[in-house]
């Protein structure tokens, strides 16, 4: 079968490859899933340069997410999950025409569900929403996110919007704030602004934010340090500039603050199963309604690896750029 394989860690342009491997067969409690879509995701990248959490063994099929239909069951899954359409993540090579899964972690998605909706329902909406959940935040708190216009920003903006969580929204192109603001988010501010933290501090109160999140790491968090109340959160989940955090240790200490990691992949296997039904249940309630929009932003084929990651690393695209086998 086609697929996108890498034979050594560097930057995914240069070590990614077109090549035919076999055709996995699913193992015991497995699904094999002829994949329709399967995007780009930051993480992915992470892994193919060696920086994520996991490495995995090379040659590596690349890939972690997707779309497709159940071409086969293994031992000890419901037969009749074969022909269903499915999203699955935490795949270990997506970028094929063949993965396989974890029955227990595919979710059958519904027939008038877009693909382009359905290959990315999983890792970052579900990331969104157990983040939003593990920030323990009360309808009113404030919530400080960065990188908001990214794909978990986004996805965040329209929970926190549903759930009356208020969100103040930092992005660091000044172009981004005009593009979030007509997408119609709301509390938008550039972090190259000289006056960042002043103009965040006249939107979240004296009292400062409940809870914040950074994805961006570096400089900027110190000014979340700054932002956050008594007793706040700051939550770290990604680091886009690859920084190390830049704490002041007098407001942590004085403010009695408080720092975590958050890492989906430890999270989400954790989150009992009654949550994880009711977090979905939620997230494709949202996209039937049209109020969580998930778009492709291009396809190309396993053929076009180079012209994949030159788009995905292309700043302001609109929707996650996948692959179709």
């Amino acid at each position: 079968m086609r697929s996108v394989i890498h034979d050594r860690f560097g930057e995914p342009a240069d070590v990614l490859q077109a090549a035919a491997t076999d055709r996995p067969a699913p193992q015991d409690g497995e699904v094999l899933i002829r994949v329709i879509l399967s995007p780009i995701h930051n993480h992915d990248l992470w892994t193919i340069r060696g920086t994520y959490g996991t490495r995995p063994d090379l040659p590596a099929t690349a890939g972690s997410e997707a779309v497709g239909i159940v071409e086969e069951t293994g031992p000890g899954v419901d037969p009749a999950l074969k022909g269903r359409r499915v999203a699955a993540a935490g795949l270990k090579g997506s970028w094929a025409e063949y993965a396989t899964a974890h029955a227990a972690g595919v979710i059958p998605v519904p027939d008038d569900m877009p693909d382009a909706a359905a290959a990315q329902l999983i890792a970052m909406p579900f990331s969104a929403i157990t983040l939003l959940e593990f920030l323990h935040v009360s309808r009113g708190d404030w919530v400080i996110q960065t990188a908001a216009n990214g794909a978990v920003g986004k996805i965040m903006a329209v929970l926190a919007q549903s759930r009356g969580v208020r969100l103040l929204n930092l992005v660091r192109r000044p172009e981004a704030v005009a593009e979030l603001t007509a997408m119609g988010m709301t509390d938008v501010i550039s972090t190259n602004d000289p006056d960042w933290i002043a103009q965040a501090r006249a939107i979240v109160g004296k009292d400062g934010a409940r809870a914040a999140v950074d994805s961006v790491g570096g400089a900027v968090a110190a000014g979340l340090i700054d932002l956050l109340g008594t007793e706040g959160l700051l939550v770290t989940f990604g680091s886009t500039t690859g920084e190390d955090l830049q704490l002041p240790a007098g407001p942590i200490i004085f403010k009695h603050l408080s720092i975590k990691g958050f890492w989906g992949a430890r999270v989400m296997p954790a989150t009992p199963p009654a949550d994880r039904q009711r977090m979905f249940g939620e997230l494709i309630g949202l996209v039937m309604e049209g109020k969580l929009d998930l778009p492709a932003g291009g396809t190309f084929g396993l053929d076009e690896p180079t012209a994949a990651m030159t788009a995905a690393l292309t700043p302001g695209r609109t929707g996650k750029v996948m692959f179709k086998p």
